[in-house]
């Protein structure tokens, strides 16, 4: 797990804890869970389509089965008790998928037309690949502070047929959902970029951990 997502966290105020694979032990995985005010899921290998219902595509990357069946169960948890969510990149995918929804396994070969959004390796990570369209009275764009903003890009694939309950709230230019929030009351916002990357220099992402953060403390 890269440091980055714990020290973005520490540094908005949070106490991160870091949560092992307890994918054999749900006991153990709850009373951790139970401790916790809010869940952020961050990015890292993509997700296995046996989760969304699909057979791998020839461009299916590295997986890891255990972490999504433990992380799966996190984002299942919260969203059935209100507890605050924030998905980062795979985090946002991870989302969508629990709540049933699905994902291209590789947005160059699925999206007709797309942008490139594979900026990594050989790009720095705060690299700004493109912009994306927010929607406003959203809570992405209360953070954005407007309708549009540049995001880094380090994924291939992405949120396909929306879950119910969700909305998304910010797009890319080829049409690719950026972002996604619950319908609902209950804080669960996630982004397709890393703004951990950001963090210490950008009100845009400061006010967007800001907004977890603060529903986490409401929530505790």
């Amino acid at each position: 797990m890269n440091s980055r997502y714990y020290l973005a966290a520490a540094d908005m105020g949070a106490v991160p804890v870091m949560i092992p694979l307890f994918d054999r032990d749900d006991a153990t995985l709850r009373a951790v869970y139970d401790r916790l005010d809010g869940v952020l899921l961050a990015g890292g290998v993509d997700m296995e389509p046996a989760t969304f219902g699909e057979t791998p595509h020839p461009r299916l990357g590295r997986t890891d089965p255990a972490r999504d069946l433990v992380e799966l169960k996190l984002a299942r948890w919260a969203i059935a008790e209100g507890k605050p969510l924030l998905g980062l990149c795979r985090g946002h995918q991870v989302l969508n998928v629990a709540l049933g929804g699905t994902l291209y396994q590789d947005i160059e070969a699925q999206v007709p037309g797309a942008i490139r959004h594979d900026y990594f390796p050989g790009f720095p990570r705060d690299y700004l690949a493109h912009h994306v369209t927010v929607t406003p009275g959203s809570r992405l764009h209360a953070a954005a502070g407007g309708s549009t903003m540049p995001v880094n890009s380090m994924h291939h694939q992405a949120v396909k047929a929306l879950a119910p309950g969700l909305v998304a709230t910010a797009w890319a230019e080829d049409g690719v959902i950026e972002a996604i929030e619950s319908e609902g009351p209950g804080y669960l916002v996630g982004v397709q970029w890393h703004p951990e990357v950001f963090e210490s220099r950008d009100e845009r992402t400061q006010r967007l951990f800001e907004g977890f953060i603060a529903a986490a403390r409401a929530e505790g």
